[in-house]
């Protein structure tokens, strides 16, 4: 147990000690005070047309226990799912691998580690809920219980759910990160659908993994006893309805059957069983590593010319110095940099895309196949600026000839040419159709998707928040979340202001990047 105890304080520790879990915390915590809007607010978190819940402690108690379980869920995967990987790229899983603890608890103070460090985001949205409902003053008792169950019964088996799946993924998945991504948000998607499904019953209800179908439930069948009416499925997200009329319900909780605690400690277990269902399958940091047969090098042996070894080096006699500060060559040396990096298979997956948005509805290729086609190349982008320091050649780098103006330029000019490559389709498409205001969106985008990685990974030094913000602006993207629109797929009053946001935002993040690469490079 000490081993153990160890093991898990110190994966612990580095977690949350890391710049991408305190920008996510930051993050959340903000996201926190936005779960339970005023009635006087543009935009709902819990969608019921024509109705709003007083703001008492059940409503607030609940609905951020809620809004906290769906979206840690939807990215806390993203922010956890590395533990195994860096004991990898660190080596420490070779001397974690020479002592007595067994694969099922290393790999379970993995699973420990990632939930603490989920957990530690969700104490903090609790108390941000709890100081949200004493400074907005609603005039309601406060109830500590309504705080307290719902984010013991929701949020924390749901947790418990992420962390083991994070490391059954890092286990079968290895290092493609690309396909861990894809498969757990496949599932996700596939299990959000099924719980907002209106023929969804009992059943469904039990094997939620996230309690959403029991809330919507019990806030419909609350509003439809006080107002007389049918309710079908109130829906959970950040949705901007601007201010329309409604009625306000006084939603008092849950009364919890037995039949559905049991169910979330059932979710505890299957979460403990999948972890021991991977120990069977871990490698232990055990690689075979295959020889390179290496082929003998003859000697070779001057005979005729001057005698290099006795005479020393002659300058005349090597080839000349030919000089090149352009930054074309890193330029050609970043992109095939991205373009090898990864399953070269993968680019099949790429290239289908690619000749779908040839063919596809020009607003379904722009709003959908676009955002996703770029998604996938998160990989490739997230540790642009970020790869010298990983293989420790920032010393030759940073000491290279006017890096600030070279090395780093080629890098945003590589990541953005294959940006732009992958949005071809369309650009030549609005060109056709001579649509000046989309191709200017489209590229705008693709310098934001770039500019975005590299300030982010020169920030931060790493790539995981990167991927986080990544997903997010997808998600709303494909959601029709006009607020992080940032490859102008949606319809936009004031075009020129829209612009010249985004253009002012690219120009920030170019700005930021500079200035603290320059103060990187100056204090090496």
């Amino acid at each position: 147990m000490k081993n153990f105890y160890n093991l898990l304080r110190a994966d612990y520790l580095q977690r949350t000690r890391s710049y991408s879990f305190l920008i996510t915390l930051v993050f959340t915590v903000y996201m926190a005070y936005l779960f339970v809007p005023l009635h006087s607010a543009s935009y709902t978190t819990l969608n019921v047309p024509g109705f709003k819940g007083a703001y008492n402690s059940a409503w607030a108690g609940y609905v951020s226990a809620i809004m906290t379980t769906v979206m840690l869920s939807m990215y806390g995967f993203l922010l956890v799912n590395s533990g195994i990987k860096k004991d990898i790229d660190t080596e420490v899983g070779l001397i974690i691998a020479c002592t007595p603890i067994s694969d099922f608890s290393y790999l379970l103070s993995k699973m420990l580690s990632n939930l603490m460090v989920l957990l530690t985001i969700v104490c903090c949205t609790f108390v941000v809920s709890i100081i949200m409902f004493f400074m907005r003053g609603s005039g309601y008792a406060f109830v500590l219980a309504n705080f307290v169950v719902p984010y013991l019964i929701l949020a924390v088996p749901a947790m418990f759910l992420v962390a083991s799946l994070a490391v059954l993924a890092e286990v079968f998945l290895g290092k493609k990160n690309v396909l861990q991504f894809l498969i757990y948000f496949m599932l996700f998607g596939i299990t959000m659908a099924a719980i907002n499904s209106r023929g969804a019953n009992n059943l469904m209800t039990l094997i939620d993994p996230f309690g959403l179908k029991t809330i919507t439930s019990s806030i419909a069948h609350e509003i439809s006893s006080q107002f007389h009416t049918d309710i079908q499925n109130p829906s959970f997200g950040f949705i901007f309805s601007g201010q329309k009329p409604f009625k306000v319900f006084i939603y008092e909780g849950i009364h919890w059957q037995l039949p559905f605690l049991i169910s979330r400690l059932l979710w505890v277990g299957v979460s403990i069983l999948l972890v021991y269902f991977s120990s069977f399958f871990f490698h232990r940091f055990d690689f075979k590593q295959t020889a390179v047969s290496k082929k003998p090098v003859a000697e070779v042996r001057q005979t005729n010319g001057p005698n290099l070894a006795a005479a020393g080096i002659n300058r005349s006699l090597m080839p000349p110095v030919v000089t090149d500060y352009s930054i074309f060559p890193f330029v050609k040396t970043e992109l095939l940099l991205l373009i090898r990096k990864g399953n070269k298979w993968f680019w099949l997956v790429n290239i289908g895309l690619w000749l779908a948005m040839c063919f596809a509805p020009l607003a379904i290729a722009h709003a959908y196949l676009l955002p996703v086609l770029w998604f996938l190349q998160v990989t490739r982008w997230s540790d642009l600026a970020t790869k010298e320091k990983t293989n420790r050649l920032h010393y030759f780098t940073f000491a290279a000839y006017r890096p600030l103006f070279r090395i780093l330029p080629a890098q945003i000019l590589s990541g953005v040419i294959l940006a732009i490559a992958m949005a071809l389709p369309l650009l030549l498409r609005y060109a056709i159709a001579a649509d000046l205001y989309s191709i200017v969106n489209l590229i705008n985008g693709a310098v934001l998707v770039i500019v975005l990685a590299v300030a982010i990974g020169i920030i931060t030094g790493g790539k995981k928040l990167y991927e986080i913000i990544f997903f997010m602006l997808t998600y709303a993207v494909i959601n029709k979340l006009s607020f992080a629109d940032y490859l102008g797929s949606m319809v936009h009053g004031n075009r020129i202001g829209y612009i010249v946001i985004l253009t002012g935002l690219n120009a920030a993040a170019l700005l930021l990047s500079f200035m603290v690469r320059s103060y990187q490079s100056r204090h090496l």
